[in-house]
């Protein structure tokens, strides 16, 4: 009994912990809630019309297919969060650079900029910017939600990018300035890719973080695929299916940056 008992603590083990089974364990977690899921609406007596989803998917007229309002609406998910993922890098590297600098009117700017953004809610932020800002400055819907995402997630990212430079050991800038290197071709080709490695799981992560925090933009009637997938539900009533669709469509997003992260992490190894 005592060896069955350890036996059983082995295989345990190395289900839960390998992470070569990661996959197996993900697809058991989708089915699992997929089986709850069913079962639970056919207590309640919902009628599932997935065939109703397709054309919201794909759509057929006399020009042949082209894309459905969800994919629609996933386009500008994905335009809106691959400028702002660019945005908010960007400002994240200024913003880790003046908060390092000897500057202290830099580095106050840099304190008030991160405090002030990561201690308000997102939402909030989008309205302000869309109701307060872009009437006086003229900015569009599209433009409003880049600039209230860029700004929230380029807080963050400064943070983590300060972490990954700090990390990096003085001994590199010691040898970097020895080599009469100066202070920006020490970051450029020092500091910087040694920190990256450090920095690039956090940032895969707020990379993700953006993409679903990008469905807030359809607070102000920006059709992206949040809001795309409200116009339908409301319309057909087809809360489980369009949602579980949209989601998926959020999903897919999310694990292809996670890919692509991992490819260029095999390729910087090799």
């Amino acid at each position: 009994m005592l060896k069955l008992a350890k036996g059983l603590r082995r295989v345990l083990g190395f289900l839960i912990f390998d992470p070569r089974l990661v996959w197996l364990k993900y697809l058991l977690t989708v089915a699992l809630l997929g089986f709850l899921l069913v079962s639970n609406s056919m207590k309640i007596g919902y009628r599932w019309q997935w065939y109703r989803v397709v054309r919201y998917l794909i759509a057929s007229g006399e020009n042949g297919l082209s894309p459905g309002i969800l994919l629609q609406g996933l386009a500008v998910t994905m335009k809106i969060s691959m400028i702002s993922l660019l945005l908010s890098s960007l400002i994240g590297l200024v913003t880790a650079m003046l908060k390092l600098s000897d500057s202290i009117v830099g580095r106050w700017l840099a304190g008030i900029y991160i405090e002030s953004i990561r201690n308000t809610p997102l939402l909030i932020q989008i309205l302000v910017i869309y109701f307060v800002f872009a009437p006086i400055f003229g900015i569009s819907a599209f433009a409003s939600a880049v600039i209230a995402l860029s700004l929230f997630e380029g807080a963050y990212t400064s943070e983590i990018i300060r972490g990954g430079i700090k990390a990096v050991s003085k001994g590199q800038r010691e040898a970097a300035a020895s080599l009469g290197m100066s202070g920006l071709q020490t970051y450029a080709f020092v500091i910087l890719p040694q920190a990256f490695r450090m920095m690039t799981p956090p940032l895969t992560g707020q990379g993700i973080s953006l993409i679903k925090d990008s469905a807030l933009v359809s607070v102000i009637a920006l059709y992206d695929l949040t809001m795309q997938g409200q116009a339908i539900v409301s319309e057909t009533f087809l809360a489980f299916e369009i949602w579980l669709t949209v989601a998926a469509l959020y999903l897919s997003l999310t694990l292809t940056l996670s890919a692509l992260v991992r490819l260029l992490e095999k390729k910087a190894v090799i």
